[in-house]
């Protein structure tokens, strides 16, 4: 499969078979990106909550081309009511097996929230998610704090890559980074979610200096990974 980083916290992954999943498409003000919305051809968009940069461009995108959108229940329910015709709902802890690979939702300590016509619109839990496919595991942590169970998930699972956000003040920042990563028993670590905005503005050096050789990747805007 191929992976590839699109700023921010959006993350593409083509398989084998040729199918594709966009993760957390925020393009349309995403000052990092190199993804034009008309352009995007997905099958699948996987959000990891409702927050406008992580939801993003999903209903433009998932109407165009048919594309599933998968996420939390509530999400869901707001996916089609702004019409999307094709979703998939999990919960925490949930798993399910896609034409694509297994998926697993996996916890997030963060919040939740859609503003939309000056309404907050509550989307349900945050969360994170696991793939394993094509003999892989890929663990994409959406917007997250530093937890405890990554050590459960380090323990269960051979993770090849994954994929934190280093922004600090919404997320974790890139010292609890480099213990999610420890925890995690990770093969490699992506640092995504910084440098978008001043707020976020993170050097994703820092888990290099801290982690073994090898270990960090960062991922320029439109750098490609074969695993």
């Amino acid at each position: 499969m191929k992976l590839s980083y699109h700023g921010h916290s959006v993350l593409f992954i083509e398989m084998d078979n040729g199918e594709k999943i966009l993760v957390d498409p925020f393009i349309t003000g995403n000052p990092l990106t190199d993804l034009h919305v008309a352009e995007v051809k997905t099958d699948w968009l996987l959000i990891t909550h409702g927050h406008e940069d992580h939801v993003g461009d999903m209903v433009p995108i998932a109407k165009q081309n048919n594309a599933t959108v998968v996420g939390i229940v509530e999400l869901c329910t707001f996916a089609e009511k702004e019409g999307v015709k094709q979703t998939h709902g999990m919960n925490i802890g949930g798993s399910h097996t896609f034409s694509f690979g297994k998926l697993k939702m996996i916890h997030a300590q963060h919040s939740t929230g859609y503003q939309k016509d000056g309404e907050m619109i509550y989307l349900g839990e945050p969360a994170g998610f696991l793939l394993q496919a094509e003999g892989k595991t890929i663990y994409h942590a959406g917007d997250t704090a530093l937890f405890g169970d990554m050590a459960l998930l380090g323990r269960k699972f051979e993770i090849d890559i994954a994929f934190l956000p280093i922004g600090d003040n919404f997320t974790m920042g890139p010292e609890d980074a480099v213990e999610a990563a420890k925890m995690l028993n990770t093969k490699k670590v992506v640092p995504i979610h910084y440098n978008t905005f001043p707020l976020i503005k993170q050097d994703p050096q820092q888990l290099v200096r801290a982690l073994p050789e090898g270990v960090v990747e960062i991922m320029e805007v439109g750098q490609v990974i074969e695993l």
